[in-house]
Parts: C-alpha cells; sequence; structure tokens
C-alpha cells in the first residue's frame, strides 16, 4: 500500500486517537537545541516527506538541514545522521549510550526482537549470543577450518554457470549467488543444501521467502509511527511476517528434530550441533526457541547482504568494461594455471578489494545502519539528542557524500588503490557492516564469500547482455528494503574463458 495513500487514510484516524496517547509519546523537547528539522504537518509530522525510497529522500532533505537532522513520524521522534563525522559520534564517541536497538513492527510479529543478538539490548543475554557465535562460526579459527566448503559451494555454482554458458543460456545472477549464499550459510549451520539450481519449487520458496523478510522489515511502518494503531496491522506486514518467519521455524525445527534423533554422537561439524549441545550441558541458558531464533538472526543476515553485493558488483563491472577487464587480468595473473580462485588467492588481489570496497560504498546491502535508540541524552555537535530518540545513520548518504567523495556516484574502484580505508568500522566514510561494539559480526564470513565468488567469475568466464543489450541501457534501480536489490535482477550470458 502507497505511504501516501496510508497517510491519508489514517488522518482522520488519527485526530479521534490523538488525545488518547500518553504525552510522554508525542510530546517534543520544548526548549532544548535539538538538530534543525523540516516542516511539519500536524499530527504527521514528516511521514509524507519520506517516500518510497528513504535512503534517497532523507538524504536529499539532509543537504538541506544538515547531517544532523530531526524528524516527527507521528509520535515517533527521529534523527538522521549522514556524515562521517556524525557516525562517529553516534558509533564510536557516545556509543555507550546509543547502542541499544529499536525495532519495528515485523520484526517483532513473533516476538523475535526478545530472543535476537541482533535487537537484545547490549547485557549478558546479547553477550552470551554474540559470543557463541563468534566461537562457533564466525572466528578466524571457525573460517579457516570452513574455507573447503564455501569453496566446495563456489564450484557448484561454477557448474552451473557453466552449463548455462554451453547452451548460451542467461545466468539470473540474483538467483545463482543467493542460491550460493544460501548453501554456504546453511551447510555451515545444517551440514546440508537447502537450494538447487534446479529452480525447483523449495529454492523459490526460499528465495521469496528471504527476499520478502528483508523487504517487509525496511519499509516505513504505520505501526511503528503510531503504536496505538499497531493492533490494526493496517499493511498487513505483521501477520505476512509472523508466517515467514514460522515458515523458517518449521525448516529449523525439523533439522533439530532429526539432529537428536540421530543416533550419531553430536561432533560440533557444523553450528546446531554446537548449540545443541551447549543447550544439554545448560537448558536454562538455550531452548529450542532460543536456537531458531539465533538461526534466524544468522540466515537472514549471512544469505541477502552477501548475495546482493555481488550481483550489484556484476552488474556495475559489465557497465566499465575496463574495470572488469583489469579485474580478470589481475585474477588470471595471480591464479596462474590453477583451474579453479581459491580464498586464500583473494588477499592477493587489491583491485579486486577495491572493487567490492566500491560496490559497498555506491551499493551498501543495507542503506542504513539498524535503528538506534538514545538511553540519555546526548550531545551530538552542538545538537541536543534527547532520551529515547531512535537515531539513524543513512549509510547510504554517506557513501555518496561529495564532500567525502570525489565524483560519488561514479563506479570508480581505483579511488580505493590511492585511498587506505577498510570497511572494519575505523574509517567512518565506508561503514557498511556498522561500527562499535554493535559492528555485524559476520563481516569476516561475509567478506571472504563475496570476494571468492566474485573472483570466481570473473576468472572462470567473460560475460555479455543478452539479446545485444547496451550495458548503457542497463536499469540499475534499486528496489527499497531492509537491503537494496536491483529493482530488475542481472541476468547476462558467461561465456567460457579461452586457455
Amino acid at each position: 500500500m502507497n505511504m501516501l495513500t496510508i497517510a491519508l487514510s489514517l488522518l482522520l484516524i488519527c485526530f479521534v486517537f490523538f488525545f488518547f496517547t500518553t504525552g510522554k509519546s508525542c510530546s517534543g523537547d520544548k526548549g532544548a537545541k535539538i538538530p534543525p528539522s523540516p516542516p511539519r504537518l500536524p499530527i504527521l509530522g514528516n511521514i509524507l516527506q519520506i517516500g518510497e525510497k528513504p535512503h534517497r529522500s532523507l538524504t536529499d532533505l539532509s543537504r538541506i538541514y544538515g547531517s544532523v537532522m530531526s524528524l516527527k513520524l507521528g509520535c515517533l521522534t527521529m534523527v538522521v545522521v549522514s556524515s562521517p563525522e556524525a557516525a562517529k559520534e553516534v558509533l564510536k564517541t557516545h556509543d555507550h549510550a546509543l547502542c541499544y536497538r529499536i525495532s519495528n513492527d515485523p520484526v517483532r510479529a513473533a516476538g523475535h526482537h526478545e530472543r535476537s543478538f541482533v535487537w537484545l539490548p547490549p547485557f549478558a543475554r546479547w553477550r552470551f549470543l554474540r559470543k557463541i557465535t563468534t566461537n562457533q562460526l564466525l572466528s578466524t579459527q571457525r573460517l579457516e577450518a570452513t574455507k573447503d566448503l564455501r569453496m566446495s559451494k563456489v564450484q557448484e555454482l561454477m557448474s552451473f554457470v557453466n552449463k548455462c554458458s554451453e547452451r548460451s543460456e542467461p545466468v539470473n545472477m540474483a538467483r545463482a549467488s543467493f542460491i550460493t549464499s544460501l548453501n554456504i550459510i546453511s551447510n555451515a549451520l545444517f551440514s546440508t543444501d537447502l537450494a538447487s539450481f534446479d529452480d525447483s519449487d523449495t529454492t523459490r520458496e526460499l528465495h521469496d521467502v528471504v527476499l520478502r523478510m528483508m523487504e517487509i522489515a525496511g519499509k516505513p511502518n504505520v505501526a511503528d509511527f503510531f503504536p496505538f494503531l499497531g493492533f490494526l496491522d493496517l499493511q498487513g506486514t505483521r501477520k505476512e511476517a509472523r508466517l515467514r518467519m514460522h515458515r523458517l521455524f518449521k525448516v529449523f525445527q525439523g533439522f533439530i528434530v532429526t539432529k537428536r534423533s540421530s543416533n550419531a554422537s553430536r561432533n560440533s561439524n557444523d553450528m546446531l550441533d554446537s548449540l545443541l549441545n551447549i543447550a544439554q550441558e545448560n537448558e536454562s541458558e538455550l531452548d529450542d526457541n532460543d536456537i531458531k531464533h539465533l538461526l534466524l538472526d544468522l540466515s537472514l543476515a549471512g544469505i541477502d547482504t552477501t548475495s546482493s553485493a555481488v550481483e550489484w558488483a556484476m552488474a556495475e563491472l559489465l557497465r566499465n568494461p575496463k574495470m572488469k577487464l583489469k579485474a580478470q587480468e589481475e585474477i588470471r595473473q595471480v591464479i596462474g594455471q590453477k583451474k579453479a580462485v581459491e580464498e586464500s588467492d583473494t588477499f592477493k588481489l587489491p583491485y579486486l578489494q577495491a572493487v567490492v570496497k566500491e560496490t559497498l560504498r555506491l551499493h551498501p546491502s543495507a542503506p542504513f545502519l539498524i535503528p538506534r535508540k538514545s538511553e540519555s541524552d546526548v550531545r551530538i555537535f552542538d545538537f541536543l539528542i534527547p532520551k529515547y530518540t531512535q537515531v539513524l545513520v543513512n549509510i547510504w548518504a554517506i557513501g555518496r557524500d561529495p564532500s567525502v567523495w570525489e565524483n560519488p556516484t561514479q563506479f570508480e574502484p581505483d579511488r580505493f588503490l590511492r585511498r587506505d580505508i577498510d570497511v572494519k568500522g575505523n574509517d567512518f566514510e565506508l561503514i557498511p557492516f556498522g561500527a562499535g561494539r554493535r559492528i555485524c559480526p559476520g563481516m569476516p564470513f561475509a567478506f571472504r564469500t563475496m570476494h571468492l565468488v566474485l573472483a570466481s567469475l570473473l576468472h572462470g568466464f567473460d560475460w555479455k547482455y543478452p539479446n545485444a543489450i547496451v550495458s548503457e541501457n542497463v536499469d540499475m534501480t534499486e528496489g527499497f528494503g531492509a537491503t537494496l536489490h536491483r529493482a530488475e535482477p542481472l541476468c547476462v550470458v558467461p561465456i567460457k574463458k579461452r586457455i
């Protein structure tokens, strides 16, 4: 449903219910020097200015009202930061007061916010779940132990691409990279594939479930702007999110039952083995629901963001043939006569690394970092951020800031060969994984996967658009959600490299 239609249809309801809300919910901070704000409508505030693509509309507004900007969205007060300096204030200087997160209505649909380490406050429970995840899945030791698994799944992708090449059929890069990412994650979690390249019903369903979950999780929601109307579920997102979560929970529960009923002893070969062992040792710390919600976090965060980054990188390289050729020459020089790219090879490919960084700058997997909440009054520059304010970091705007980047809208990987900038949360000009204590713990996993998949696709094949499509005419529009997908999937024909 269009946000304008929703807002107008709610206007009458808002006037009726307005006086039943608590003064605290919709009160301003009179007398405080809050950040500048665009003009507001009564009741609705700035809702109509968000639009269908908030990352773009908020970027446009920040150019007028500054890199620290205040918005009123119904009963919600939000501060949007859109510069590296302001992001550093939020994520580093005041991290202790701003490391709490605000969940939206779809996330709360199945009580996910109460069990998810993505949304939990940074207390003992959060530390416990994050420690488990790091030690059992994301530590350097575990990543080294599972590199053959990633290689195996990427080789399956290459076999599929080779078959398409022999038939001169285009590869749907969105679907192919999704299947590869999904199977890498599912094998790390359950020691099994959840998808296949034969376009089965199960694969299509899982693809649709994940994509839709990320879409509705990122869209503006009336229930977040007017909590007293949440029970109406006017956009239907709560019901849809609950159904899709329970569809994934059903899959996870099947693995749990199978593991428990197996006569073979668990030996911690995968994440679920480790979780069940921990649960058996201390039942009060981890139950089946905790495990399923943790698996949901790991699945959604690890699959969609990685596959969308690979698709965007391929799309940009195909639009810039000289850059694609430069990347391929570097890869083929390093790989030499070997038949396949190995994960260790990717650390020797500075230009490919620059391509990935430039892709994440121009097309961050998520346009915003997960919203934060101020647990106390915080001062950022000359502005007061009142307690309980939602703080949103617009990393899409930071990545396209002309005061930070030369030719900010152009795809130019060479800029990262001239500037020593990483994505590990130390350089606030480029923070696709966040920074501070809430930085994404899956960053090393995602980075290894992105480089390996992209290097393999470029090493083994050349690529062309089907039906004589001209690269300048390719639609690069993004579809908005918790992650930024291409509105139209990239479909390109692989051409086997000649030796």
